[in-house]
């Protein structure tokens, strides 16, 4: 029996991607720490990325937790867990191998000290 597609978290896996966010409503915070706009924002962005730019991520190599991961039970609180798309909130522009360009800021993928344990946002239970 194969895995469900939601707890993928190798890269290259941008049609796992595209189901976790069509399960997930916009009305519904997934997580602690984040504010009802500020999970509307992720939302809206996270649903235009597998469309326009997941093919790519998932190229590049970005991992589920790159993307889309937070701590497993403070969720967006620790923000060090926190994958580039969970950040941000605003429309991916452009991706490349070493960073994520954003309407208004960009979001690198090696951080020094990045703590290892995340989980992606559509996994929190809350």
């Amino acid at each position: 029996m194969s895995p469900s597609p939601v707890f993928k978290t190798e890269p290259s896996s941008p049609q796992a991607w595209r189901e976790a966010f069509l399960d997930m409503k916009p009305s519904v915070v997934p997580c602690p720490g984040m504010t009802p706009a500020g999970w509307q924002a992720v939302h809206a962005a996270s649903l235009d990325f597998p469309h326009k730019h997941a093919d790519e991520a998932g190229r590049h190599g970005w991992t589920t937790m790159q993307l889309f991961g937070v701590y497993p039970s403070l969720g967006v609180i620790r923000s060090d867990f926190c994958g580039a798309m969970v950040l941000s909130g605003d429309l991916v522009s452009k991706v490349e191998a070493d960073f994520i360009r954003f309407e208004r800021t960009r979001c690198f993928r090696d951080v020094p000290g990045r703590p290892t344990g995340a989980v992606p946002i559509w996994a929190v239970k809350r």
